[in-house]
């Protein structure tokens, strides 16, 4: 069995920010393969099916961002799952929009949810970091990943979120190369809005 943990924070006040896009992926996850209607449980959202050849369950904490690895760590002693189960979709910063990587383990680099897991259930899980861009200054980070997509970026978000569930199988297969090849595949056309943090060093330089 997989856990495939989406990140974000509850309320339709957080539905469309920066930090939500975690829980867009599991969104598009659980839409793109019918596994069933979300209920309550961990201390989150949850739904649960077959993918990949293997029985997963898609979790959207619902504890806000910060305490987030209190019901990862609840369902994984549920499920009695290892810390490689465990598959994280999250926004990250330090990708320019648009852009996927996929790794395990490693630090959380500042980011409150990331953090909370591996204070709970410690380091060694699987990552997909999404990228949402910098602000290009650290003391506007909280309110950049707090603040809505604007609508110009809509087809990009939308187009990574799509590729990123057709593409989730491969993680449940271990193929996690192949998985950022494809998202990447389907990116390649799409116009992305460059990091505050490219635009602002762009100007300097000029």
């Amino acid at each position: 069995m997989r856990l495939l943990v989406g990140l974000g924070n509850p309320g339709s006040g957080h539905a469309n920010n920066r930090h939500n896009l975690g829980f867009m992926a599991a969104d598009g996850i659980v839409q793109r393969y019918g596994l069933g209607s979300w209920r309550t449980k961990f201390q989150g959202h949850m739904a649960q099916g077959q993918l990949g050849g293997d029985n997963v369950v898609v979790l959207k904490p619902a504890t806000f961002m910060n305490e987030s690895g209190r019901a990862v760590s609840e369902a994984m002693s549920f499920y009695k799952l290892d810390l490689e189960d465990v598959i994280v979709f999250y926004d990250e910063i330090e990708l320019a929009p648009g852009k996927i990587r996929v790794r395990k383990g490693g630090g959380h680099a500042g980011h409150n949810g990331i953090r909370s897991l591996v204070s709970h259930i410690g380091e060694a899980f699987w990552r997909v970091r999404m990228g949402v861009g910098h602000p290009g200054n650290k003391d506007r980070v909280s309110g950049y990943v707090l603040q809505d997509f604007a609508k110009a970026d809509s087809t990009w978000v939308n187009t990574l979120v799509d590729a990123t569930a057709d593409a989730t199988p491969l993680l449940i297969e271990g193929e996690d190369n192949r998985f950022m090849t494809d998202v990447s595949q389907a990116m390649r056309n799409i116009e992305t809005p460059p990091s505050p943090r490219d635009v602002k060093a762009d100007k300097k330089e000029g």
